[in-house]
């Protein structure tokens, strides 16, 4: 089972679940646990080779989605989870979007920051390059360059920093298996776009990310149950560039949708 942590609040009855992005780990959301743990039950799970999550069975010499989808789905069976809100960021959104058309049920709402929705020209581009430097570049090389494709100004050092800490525990080999999810990678972010999101959604992106703001906003601007709110002077990784804004945002949301839910009930 994967490695994962959790905060029980006998306050509240609404879960809140953490999937980070791709090389990265639950660290990746300590100022915003810290802020929201007095309010809600918390979970944060490392994925598949990241963090402490090694040598995680079934073993595969590559990965696709549905094994992910496994991976976190049985940590939530595990803990009794029927229903809770995301909080992703980067590769995280798509994984998301993976897990709520498998369970719909299970997905109350959605915070997704520095979210990856359509494959527009720039995307598709980005990950094409990614494909080819890894061609010829260390798996701890291509980390380096693409943190700073990715985050290049001043503001960004804090997410780098932290990011390359956190890419370090991911070795070569398990790198290569997370390159088996590209297969797939386009066709799961088609199908989600192409369906209308039934759950309050709300997309955090920093102004300076300029790979993914754009289709960030064309896909908010089409689903009527989703909204975009952009931070200035933030980049890619924008809960850890401007991480008091990210949780101003991230608890307004949940406070308001706890009210709605409690409304609703009563």
């Amino acid at each position: 089972m994967l490695n994962f942590r959790t905060a029980n609040n006998p306050n509240s009855s609404t879960w809140v679940v953490f999937l980070h992005g791709a090389g990265g780990n639950m660290d990746t959301w300590k100022y915003q646990w810290e802020a929201i743990e007095p309010h809600f039950n918390l979970l944060a799970v490392d994925l598949r080779d990241h963090g402490k999550s090694k040598n995680i069975s079934p073993e595969k010499d590559s990965y696709d989605f549905a094994l992910i989808a496994t991976d976190i789905l049985e940590v939530i069976d595990h803990l009794k989870i029927k229903s809770a809100f995301f909080v992703t960021l980067s590769f995280g959104s798509v994984l998301m979007q993976d897990l709520s058309m498998r369970r719909p049920e299970m997905v109350s709402g959605a915070v997704l920051a520095g979210a990856i929705f359509k494959g527009n020209f720039l995307i598709k581009a980005f990950v094409h390059l990614a494909r080819f430097f890894n061609l010829f570049l260390s798996y701890s090389q291509m980390y380096s360059l693409f943190s700073y494709l990715l985050m290049p100004k001043k503001e960004h050092q804090r997410s780098r920093r932290i990011y390359k800490i956190q890419a370090t525990k991911i070795g070569s080999d398990e790198y290569m298996k997370w390159l088996g999810l590209y297969s797939t990678f386009f066709s799961t972010l088609e199908k989600f776009s192409g369906q209308k999101i039934h759950y309050p959604t709300l997309v955090i992106m920093g102004s300076d990310d300029f790979v993914f703001l754009s289709a960030a906003q064309e896909f908010t601007d089409n689903q009527e149950n989703a909204s975009l709110k952009v931070i200035s002077n933030a980049g890619h990784i924008c809960n850890i560039d401007q991480y008091n804004k990210f949780n101003e945002l991230l608890k307004s949301f949940l406070f308001s949708q706890e009210f709605i839910s409690q409304k609703a009930d009563s």
